[in-house]
């Protein structure tokens, strides 16, 4: 598979999955009506390599969820070292699950909504996984193959939700609050380094979050092999992978994003999500 870089691109009243070719400053359509579709198709890295529909300007690009409807967003918890250092708590000793729905999923330029029923919204950069073939009951050394590549996410949370019970899903999933994208960047992508992947997150140009995927309690390859035993993973689904150190809530005094603040979560060599934080007022 020769690596190629993937997005989602709202184009007036439809969708089109395309190609980046960032050293060119544009994105080629490619035919299917988004990347999740695209990868339904078992031949799907020859049909987005070959590619040669429209071209659009990056500069002018309008990017959707990268995946709008993907069938699971399964999320791993306490996964980052230093993110179980700031709580005071101990790595757990099997990955901590819990789910999104793609009403959650917002655009890597879009407006994250904070909604009014929550004063407590924290942010957390995280790799997300894309699965590119389907995945039952894989071994550690099978896992990756099941991977098509990785994109940015931020798993915004409301954490006065997510805190009433012990179940994390009602503070995780509301409406139009986690964004994903630019783009899925395939594996042997040059520009990624599996082993160990910078993150960063700002807040209005302050860094608030920086970290490494070295510090993953479970790496890619076993979060998609456990997973795997649970469900079939199947192309399309999205794999958020946990946050580092750094995050809002346990800090002292608390500190919570605010209507008007810029969210920005970049990954090295996957590009990065710039969203507007807006209160929602109805």
């Amino acid at each position: 598979m020769s690596a190629v870089k993937l997005a989602t691109l709202r184009l007036g009243t439809r969708t089109s999955a395309a190609r980046i070719e960032e050293d060119a400053g544009e994105a080629v359509e490619v035919s299917a009506t988004d990347v999740g579709v695209l990868l339904a198709q078992t031949d799907w890295p020859h049909i987005a390599a070959g590619a040669a529909g429209t071209r659009h300007s990056l500069a002018e690009a309008d990017y959707a969820p990268l995946v709008p409807r993907p069938g699971k967003i399964v999320c791993v918890g306490q996964n980052y070292r230093s993110h179980l250092a700031e709580q005071d708590i101990e790595p757990p000793s099997r990955p901590t699950l819990f789910a999104k729905f793609s009403s959650a999923l917002t655009g890597a330029r879009d407006e994250i909504l904070l909604p009014i029923s929550s004063d407590a919204v924290d942010w957390e950069v995280e790799l997300a996984v894309v699965i590119g073939w389907p995945a039952r009951r894989l071994s550690e050394g099978e896992a990756l193959a099941a991977v098509a590549g990785y994109a940015v996410l931020n798993d915004v949370s409301m954490r006065d939700w997510q805190f009433r019970t012990s179940q994390f899903l009602q503070g995780k999933t509301f409406d139009k609050a986690t964004p994903l994208g630019p783009w899925l960047v395939t594996r042997d992508d040059p520009s990624i380094a599996e082993k160990g992947m910078d993150l960063y997150c700002g807040i209005d140009g302050e860094m608030v979050q920086e970290g490494n995927t070295d510090e993953l309690v479970f790496g890619v390859a076993a979060i998609v092999s456990y997973i795997s035993h649970a469900m079939t993973l199947r192309p399309g689904d999205v794999i958020a992978t946990g946050t580092p150190a750094g995050t809002g809530h346990w800090r002292k005094p608390p500190r919570y994003l605010q209507d008007g603040n810029v969210l920005v979560s970049r990954i090295a060599g996957l590009g990065e999500c710039r969203n507007l934080c807006r209160r929602e007022t109805e």
